[in-house]
């Protein structure tokens, strides 16, 4: 039985190979968004996702179709706050969804009629969170990324401010200089007040991109000082110092977390180990005979 599981994984691994082939090779039409981010090239999207996308792309708008427009939205807004990994877009997400969830799907009925249960369990859950789980990951790091570069990317912006430069034109040099998520958040911010958008509303959807409490705090104070009259450059450093407090409460904060958990894991794991080995060693170095003593002779 196990043979003929493997067969058969083996066969609709081979079949799937030669359908990428060929759907790869045909001119299919592609959704605007999909086709943007495999033309840009391998700078953003691996081999490997090239082709679960093209495998899954048919499938994505009935994937988004299930999902329902707020779900996509939602959806939508995560992508965005990942910094879109790998040029990811909504329609590639469908299509990895569409993809990872039969192949889930597959596996995991192969495994329950095998009287694998708990290997089925596995392969459904991957089935279903695969293509949420490169999000969730990048959300994070992009997260901590940007908490790290924010103050001391406004102590340069104030030093700057302060050589006379407006607002806007010392954070388009500023920017200029830095690399990473948050350049590429105000790139994102400058370029939509470029197109007319005002100040404040650009600065609003910065805040929306991004799940951060220090970018929320930059923003509020931003507005706050623009409202009060308040120096800019003063604010800038004002606003800098309160995240480096605001990041040292937090790391004591997950210090005095650690600890317990650290205490924890000692006495679940360590402790009975460390009493397993000694009173073993002390048996063993005792030379008694255990054969004898269990036997009753």
């Amino acid at each position: 039985m196990l043979g003929l599981l493997l067969a058969l994984l083996l066969g609709l691994s081979v079949a799937g190979i030669f359908q990428g082939i060929r759907m790869y090779r045909a001119e299919a039409k592609l959704p605007g968004d999909l086709a943007l981010a495999l033309e840009v090239g391998s700078t953003r999207v691996s081999r490997a996702d090239s082709v679960i996308d093209r495998l899954g792309m048919r499938f994505a708008p009935t994937v988004l179709r299930l999902m329902g427009p707020k779900r996509v939205d939602q959806k939508r807004r995560k992508i965005n706050m990942a910094g879109n990994p790998g040029g990811l877009t909504i329609d590639r997400y469908a299509a990895r969804r569409a993809v990872y969830g039969i192949f889930g799907l597959v596996c995991g009925l192969s495994f329950f009629a095998n009287d694998v249960p708990l290997f089925g369990v596995f392969a459904l859950v991957f089935g279903l969170f695969a293509a949420d789980a490169l999000i969730w990951q990048a959300i994070r790091e992009r997260k901590d990324v940007i908490e790290r570069t924010l103050p001391d990317f406004l102590d340069v912006l104030a030093v700057v401010v302060s050589a006379g430069l407006g607002f806007r034109q010392a954070l388009d040099r500023v920017a200029e200089k830095y690399e990473g998520p948050w350049a590429d958040e105000l790139r994102i911010t400058l370029r939509q007040m470029d197109m007319g958008v005002s100040r404040r509303q650009a600065f609003e959807e910065l805040r929306k991109r991004n799940a951060s409490e220090q970018v929320s705090q930059f923003v509020t104070a931003l507005q706050q000082g623009e409202e009060l009259g308040a120096p800019i450059a003063d604010t800038l450093i004002q606003i800098a110092t309160d995240m480096r407090r605001t990041d040292a409460q937090n790391a004591r904060r997950r210090a005095a977390k650690t600890i317990p958990k650290a205490t924890m894991v000692t006495l679940v794991f360590m402790v009975p180990a460390t009493l397993i080995l000694i009173v073993t060693g002390m048996f063993l170095g005792s030379s008694t005979d255990f054969a004898t003593i269990f036997s009753g002779r």
